[in-house]
């Protein structure tokens, strides 16, 4: 009868140092255990076999202990302290050993450059707030759609990720009001992320940046506006456009417009073909009451646009999830 601690001891050593362990159980060692069997007395066999499923048992448990150690050895942690050795780099990518920025974050320091430049004070967006400043300060009806979850999310605490940089518009006002009182304006835009509950296509995202501008002073008039935003969008396309407007609605300004320019040469545009790019009105006086602003001797007007199809009409991008979808083929492009 063949020793089993004998070959228990064998199979455990090889178990330890095998990268294929499994192939331990079908070892012809276990199997000539097996096939012994039948060769001794009827009366020894049941003990005997007995044995040999608990060496087998044996021998599962240590075949799965050190797959699962071979496993662990395979995935090395990662070292977030650790200096960055520019050798692990492919070759394509040494090119770029600072990194670079994304397209979104270069074309929208280049509208935040553009407006500063045209005086307005450059504030960045929250990307959590609440229903005050989202719906409430904004002349939001409290039974208006938009609170609905389908449009907005919310999260547990009933904090809103928000779907607008209007977000922003009480707060500017609130701390634009002194200098307003003292004889000057208000003129800020405020910039970010925002996030909305939709169905992403080529054309619709849930996460994305919005610049809104707001102005108020005792004259604030559309035809100033328009010209505001016509200034803009000719510095930012680098060309002479035709713009129009067309009636609009949105809770928080009155009249509310539709802006659109002429499609710029640039995107091979032709006379009479019109791109609408952003909405846009007076402020509307609950708005400005919201914030402790007399409506009465004071107005202002206010726009708001997403950043994405600004860069999309620029650069002729067909598809919105190129820019979050962390594609090195599409990033590297820029």
């Amino acid at each position: 009868m063949q020793n089993i601690d004998d070959i228990r001891d064998l199979l455990l050593k090889r178990i330890a140092s095998s990268n294929s362990p499994a192939d331990i159980l079908r070892s012809q060692e276990l199997k000539s255990l097996y096939g012994a069997i039948k060769d001794m007395p009827v009366n020894e066999r049941g003990d005997y076999g007995k044995k040999i499923n608990n060496l087998k048992t044996e021998l599962e448990v240590a075949v799965k202990s050190k797959e699962a150690e071979m496993l662990d050895n395979e995935v090395e942690p990662i070292d977030v302290t650790a200096p960055w050795d520019l050798n692990c780099l492919p070759n394509e990518l040494l090119s770029t050993e600072n990194g670079t920025q994304h397209p979104l974050t270069v074309e929208l320091e280049n509208i935040v450059n553009i407006f500063t430049r045209m005086g307005f004070e450059a504030i960045e967006s929250r990307q959590i707030d609440d229903d005050k400043h989202m719906f409430g300060t904004l002349n939001f009806h409290e039974n208006h759609p938009a609170r609905d979850g389908y449009d907005t999310f919310r999260t547990e605490e009933g904090l809103i990720p928000p779907a607008h940089t209007s977000t922003m518009q009480n707060r500017i006002l609130l701390d634009g009001k002194q200098k307003l009182e003292a004889g000057g304006q208000i003129a800020a835009i405020s910039y970010g992320r925002v996030f909305r509950n939709e169905d992403v296509d080529a054309t619709h995202e849930h996460t994305f940046y919005q610049c809104e501008g707001v102005f108020v002073s005792e004259d604030a008039n559309l035809g100033q506006m328009l010209g505001t935003l016509r200034s803009f969008f000719e510095t930012y396309y680098g060309q002479k456009l035709k713009i129009k407007t067309q009636p609009a609605y949105f809770p928080f300004v009155e009249p509310g417009l539709e802006f659109a320019i002429e499609k710029p040469a640039a995107l091979n545009g032709k006379p009479g073909e019109w791109l609408e790019m952003l909405g846009c009105g007076m402020i509307h006086p609950n708005v400005l009451k919201a914030a402790g602003i007399d409506s009465d001797k004071y107005r202002g007007f206010a726009w708001g646009g997403g950043v994405e199809r600004l860069v999309m009409l620029k650069y002729g991008i067909e598809d919105l999830r190129h820019f979050e979808s962390g594609r090195l083929q599409f990033l590297r492009k820029f």
